[in-house]
């Protein structure tokens, strides 16, 4: 099965201050132990760069250099697909925020879920399954 990562599942697995940290870990050896795949879009790694660097957010952020080291890593592993958006997603992301009479702070969740539902992904690893089950697409799988 494939599963699609949302950023704030990423920043839980990669930040150890992060209070699901340990758990986000255990289910991603978990998936891959199955043989699971893992789908990433860009727009998380930006995103993902954007929260883990932030002080305000965090008391040990990353520093950039190191970010941009996991984000490459991430990127690039075996056990990672890439997926991207498309014309087809950008439309779908446009009739959703219409839709679901969406605002400026869905902006980003609206956009991945159109990429992953465009590339035929309809599992995803989040921390907020609120934020997708919103489509009715989504299968949502919490640490």
């Amino acid at each position: 099965m494939k599963h699609g990562i949302d950023t704030g599942f990423l920043v839980a697995a990669e930040l150890a201050e992060h209070p699901a940290h340990s758990a986000t870990r255990a289910k991603l050896a978990s998936l891959i132990a199955d043989g699971d795949r893992l789908v990433l879009a860009p727009q998380v790694l930006a995103e993902f760069l954007h929260v883990v660097t932030d002080a305000r957010r965090f008391e040990r952020p990353i520093a950039m250099n190191e970010a941009w080291r996991l984000v490459g890593q991430w990127w690039t592993a075996r056990d990672v697909e890439q997926v991207f958006p498309d014309d087809h997603a950008v439309r779908q992301f446009l009739t959703w925020l219409d839709e679901h009479r969406l605002g400026r702070k869905r902006l980003l969740d609206t956009l991945l879920a159109a990429t992953y539902r465009n590339a035929g992904i309809d599992s995803l690893l989040t921390l907020n399954a609120r934020d997708f089950t919103i489509f009715g697409h989504f299968f949502c799988i919490t640490p």
